[in-house]
């Protein structure tokens, strides 16, 4: 638990500034068809302090973590503030004020036992061993992260946070009658929290285990799809990386200012009426967001930044500075990953809300399609073209699920995607297991509906 050394040092420094200590910790276990291959803990952590000076950012980080650490990385920060200044010389005005954070932890850091994950590990990979010996290879992954931040600006905001999150993780292979190694993996449960309060008695997972090697064995008969643009379902999953990948990260306000696609569109129809996008601070559709946020690396009290509404691009997201630029609110974009690392605009909770179909009729209003319901990788630009790898789905034939499908891609430009989707259906699904790679790696969530729309797909 981060003990407040910052006290008042932050208040003396003229206009916004920012002070943050910063620890993160992760645990890891892998087994791999009954080898212990991988047993890490690792901790960094240290203070950083930032300075804003007529439009530039002065920034400083030490591994160190004292009173005299926390005076030097402001001086330093500083500083670099006035250097840059007096090079640049933007000349833009103080960043505005705003409503004072006060945020504190809710719950001490819980620092699992490794014998935990490793007993949890193995009491899995045993299950997966006895059930189904002729696999030709099983992993199991048992991770933890959190990142805890303690954070003082100059104007008195004041936030102490700690974000963990758990997950188990199984992978699973077979070989095929020409040679060909087939894999699946699942996510176990798990999310914002510690390993021990998912995973007290892995076992209520084993369903998940038998749900998943079942899919492995109708993809090894499974066909390849025909390549064309035709009527597709996106599972939930999908949905979620397509609002994260495709979407989000064209209206990141840095990222609308190096040219993305965005930057033309705001207050115009990107997608369907039946497509509202919203990510989410702290709450989700009542309910409290997979990855809660409340206050961010600047200060700035978090809250839900609607992106698109009805189909229509209404908003981007900022930190203070952009939101100046563009005479927006900010809303706690501006996020961290080690203490070392600036804030940049960032993800949270990235949603594309439900609507009012059940899956059911969306299979059955296709002819001829795909319904997709696992990914393995995706990628997209500011242009918001993507393309993103299937690794498991199934035919839909007159209305009915066929056979499974091998593994393929799926493509499009997000914005013309999404003006052809006609149909959602009316549960949520959020994965929060991953990281968002821009600059920097990044816990965030992202959720959505199953989708039917036209879309691309790639053949054999």
């Amino acid at each position: 638990m981060l003990h407040d050394v910052l006290h008042d040092h932050i208040r003396a420094v003229p206009g916004h500034a920012e002070v943050r200590a910063q620890t993160n910790t992760r645990r890891a276990v892998s087994i791999v068809s009954g080898n212990l291959v991988s047993n890490v803990r690792s901790e960094s952590g240290g203070v950083s302090a930032r300075a804003y000076k007529n439009g530039v950012w002065g920034f400083s980080s030490t591994a160190d973590y004292d009173e005299e650490a926390v005076k030097k990385v402001i001086k330093s920060a500083q500083d670099n503030a006035l250097f840059l200044d007096s090079r640049a010389g933007k000349g833009k005005p103080p960043l505005p004020s705003l409503a004072l954070a006060n945020y504190q932890v809710e719950r001490d850091f819980v620092d699992v036992p490794q014998k935990i994950y490793i007993d949890a590990a193995r009491q899995v990979d045993a299950y997966i061993a006895q059930k189904y010996p002729a696999l030709a290879s099983r992993s199991v992954v048992c991770r933890s992260d959190s990142m805890e931040k303690l954070l003082k600006t100059s104007e008195g905001g004041f936030a102490h946070s700690i974000m963990p999150r758990a997950y188990i993780y199984v992978f699973l292979s077979t070989d095929t009658a020409d040679g060909e190694t087939l894999e699946l993996f699942e996510v176990l449960g798990g999310g914002a929290g510690y390993f021990t309060d998912y995973y007290a008695d892995p076992s209520v997972f084993y369903d998940k285990i038998d749900r998943l090697y079942e899919q492995l064995m109708q993809k090894r008969q499974g066909v390849f799809p025909e390549a064309g643009v035709c009527d597709c379902i996106l599972d939930a999953s999908l949905a979620g990386m397509l609002a994260h990948e495709a979407v989000g990260h064209t209206v990141e306000a840095d990222l609308v200012l190096g040219g993305s696609v965005a930057g033309r569109n705001l207050g115009k129809p990107v997608a369907s009426e039946l497509i509202t996008m919203i990510d989410f601070a702290h709450t989700a559709l009542g309910e409290k967001a997979p990855l809660p946020l409340y206050v961010d690396e600047e200060g700035t009290v978090c809250k839900d930044e609607v992106l698109i509404k009805d189909g229509i691009l209404t908003g981007y997201m900022n930190n203070r500075e952009t939101a100046v630029h563009f005479g927006m609110e900010p809303k706690g974009n501006a996020r961290a990953h080690e203490f070392s690392d600036e804030p940049l605009i960032r993800m949270r909770n990235t949603a594309i809300l439900p609507g009012k179909n059940k899956l059911e009729e969306m299979i059955s209003a296709i002819d001829h399609g795909y319904y997709f319901l696992k990914t393995g990788n995706g990628q997209a630009d500011t242009t918001g073209e993507f393309m993103f790898g299937i690794t498991f789905g199934y035919e839909i034939k007159n209305g009915k699920i066929g056979a499974a499908i091998r593994d393929t891609t799926i493509a499009g430009v997000a914005f013309e995607m999404l003006k052809t989707v006609d149909m959602l259906s009316d549960d949520m699904h959020w994965d929060t297991s991953g990281y968002c790679g821009k600059k920097q790696l990044m816990p965030v969530s992202m959720g959505g509906p199953a989708i039917k729309c036209k879309m691309s797909v790639g053949g054999r």
